[in-house]
């Protein structure tokens, strides 16, 4: 399906979480939500997200950062039912790769399923660029 729409993330007063909202269209399905990334753990660099969206979902994911920058986003099968397999097959986990540009102006996103005895595969790709603040 096709996705277009927007994504922003800004600072909560005080930097201690973003807050990401979501306003996008997955095909013929809209999507609004907004998510809190909080601190990362001590110790574990993990961090927590929730978001919330128009369907009435809550969902969870962890993050982590590598070396690189590269963010990677991890949670259940309940993550984006809007872009859920026409098939009606189904995940027993998700993951989204975030690669932002040195400069800021591009993100690069990369979903990926963990289906039964398959291993992980290929959902969809997303490219955001920054818009003029």
């Amino acid at each position: 399906a096709t996705i277009r729409g927007t994504d922003t993330y800004e600072w909560l007063d005080g930097r201690h979480f973003v807050i990401h909202r979501v306003d996008v269209e997955v095909g013929a399905v809209r999507v609004v939500a907004i998510e809190m990334i909080g601190q990362p753990e001590p110790g574990s660099g993990v961090f927590q997200a929730r978001a919330y969206d128009n369907q009435g979902a809550i969902t969870d994911m962890t993050a982590t950062v590598d070396a690189d920058g590269v963010w990677t986003f991890r949670g259940g099968p309940d993550v984006a039912d809007a872009a859920a397999p026409a098939d009606g097959s189904s995940a027993t986990e998700v993951r989204a790769t975030l690669t932002v540009a040195p400069d800021g102006s591009r993100m690069h996103a990369h979903w990926e399923r963990s289906i039964a005895n398959l291993g992980w595969q290929s959902w969809m790709k997303v490219d955001f660029t920054r818009m003029a603040d």
